[in-house]
């Protein structure tokens, strides 16, 4: 997956706090993609769900998977209030993939980055 590239993020970053003081708060999708056999599927849910959700600024997360044979294909998408705040979830380089120690006994490969997107229009 393609990502942002960190000065474009960071220059999101910066103008985030313009944005809010202008009255228009530029979102940022996050997506990742990860992939575990499917008698390991609920573990995503369990385990990243909660951790997502104790961030402020999450707006919205969505599980997405899609099955093929034995492999459960996953996509994460998560919408979030600025950078700052998918910062706080994933750290100073948000492309960069958020990864927790017990992954290597579920997930089939780990992929090292997620992709920032800015919403631009919603309806």
């Amino acid at each position: 997956m393609a990502a942002f590239e960190y000065r474009q993020a960071q220059e999101v970053a910066y103008n985030d706090s313009k944005k809010k003081r202008e009255g228009r708060l530029r979102m940022i999708i996050r997506l990742w993609h990860g992939r575990t056999s499917i008698s390991k599927a609920e573990f995503m849910k369990e385990r990243a769900a909660p951790d997502y959700g104790s961030i402020d600024g999450l707006k919205k997360l969505y599980f997405l998977r899609r099955v093929e044979g034995d492999v459960v294909h996953f996509l994460l998408v998560t919408r979030w209030d600025s950078m700052e705040s998918v910062k706080k979830f994933a750290g100073e380089h948000p492309e960069k993939a958020k990864y927790y120690p017990e992954d290597d006994t579920f997930l089939l490969e780990k992929e090292e980055t997620s992709a920032l997107y800015e919403l631009f229009f919603e309806k």
